[in-house]
């Protein structure tokens, strides 16, 4: 995105293009389901354990965040009709991850200058923000208590011991090679649930994103067929990566660096504000409340804004092995509803930013 921002001001590549729209027009509506694959509802119920109650929570601090930092900084200078949408992408961005951020961009047409400014300066924060959490975690899980098959309580006194790392199920992904039949079947899937999803949308309610729609059917299919979203999770991703970092770069291509570089500062502190009311309403209700493990609610809170990618390395780096499958599990579940819990704030940061 930094790359073609820069190409673009000047003069290498243009401000518009019809490939830009095409991009926007049918890769973004792919790229949702395509990450949504592995989305299995039964299975992150049934696997996540006690991470899934921390990721809720940690969902819940990011819409409380939202809200309290749209009210102290209401990104007036975004316009009135970009600031909020703006603050939707932001809150979709750290409940699920960037292909939330895409999605409630696409729905709700922000423009493509202010999508680089908010990424550019989410990215800065967030990264900022992951250092803080690795600095808080503490590595290893001695003197945990978990629930072992049979429902009896057992106590893990050495992370080496063989026990341990027998406890997690990861699927195995080597076996699961991308090729040109799976590349094939996970865009003619991705591209049926989209076509779907338009029709509903255009037959309930043809003034909603058809992106909401087609999310929501993939998530369903996914938990009622997850054998074959299963064996398509690992081209559907590549590929939805793919289509991801092509909205980005043309959404960079579209943006002034003079905008990007004068609306970055209330970005910033917009996005350090919410970030910072995320971390204390989840450690207030995580610890104080419900007495959760400190852990677990850092790598919830990694999940919640990175996804499951970088929740499950934190786990990894952390050595924290029986966390590395539910990390990935609530990560998804982010993608999953991140864009409908995120689009449904609107009404009321609409009403703060016009009192």
């Amino acid at each position: 995105m930094l790359m073609t921002l820069i190409l673009a001001n000047i003069g290498l590549i243009p401000f518009s293009s019809p490939v830009y729209g095409l991009i926007n027009k049918f890769l973004v509506p792919l790229a949702v389901p395509l990450f949504l694959f592995d989305s299995d509802l039964k299975r992150v119920i049934r696997d996540a354990g006690s991470l899934l109650l921390a990721f809720l929570v940690g969902a819940v601090s990011t819409v409380i965040g939202t809200i309290a930092a749209f009210a102290l900084i209401p990104l007036k200078a975004l316009g009135l009709e970009q600031g909020w949408k703006v603050a939707c992408a932001l809150a979709a961005r750290h409940i699920g991850g960037a292909i939330n951020f895409v999605a409630v961009a696409d729905t709700l047409n922000i423009d493509g200058g202010i999508v680089s400014a908010a990424i550019a300066a989410d990215n800065v924060v967030v990264a900022i923000y992951f250092a803080f959490l690795f600095y808080l975690a503490t590595s290893g899980e001695s003197g945990k208590n978990i629930t072992d098959d049979r429902g009896k309580l057992t106590t893990e006194t050495n992370m080496s011991e063989p026990s341990l790392s027998e406890e997690i199920s990861i699927p195995n992904e080597e076996n699961k090679t991308i090729t040109t039949s799976s590349i094939a079947y996970s865009i003619a899937t991705a591209s049926c649930l989209v076509t779907l999803g338009g029709v509903l949308t255009n037959a309930i309610c043809p003034s909603l994103s058809s992106l909401v729609i087609s999310s929501l059917l993939t998530v369903a299919s996914a938990t009622i067929f997850p054998s074959w979203f299963q064996s398509l999770r690992t081209s559907g991703t590549a590929i939805g990566i793919l289509f991801l970092q092509l909205f980005f770069a043309a959404s960079g291509a579209a943006g002034s660096l003079l905008l990007v570089l004068r609306q970055a500062p209330s970005l910033i502190a917009f996005s350090a504000v919410q970030l910072v009311i995320h971390f204390l309403v989840l450690v207030g209700l995580g610890r104080g409340l419900l007495k959760m493990d400190p852990n677990e609610l850092y790598l919830a809170s990694n999940a919640n804004v990175g996804g499951p990618t970088t929740a499950a390395a934190m786990a990894q780096a952390k050595e924290w092995p029986r966390l590395v499958l539910p990390a990935l599990l609530v990560g998804v579940l982010g993608y999953a509803t991140a864009t409908a819990v995120s689009l449904s704030l609107g009404p009321l940061l609409i009403r703060l930013a016009t009192r």
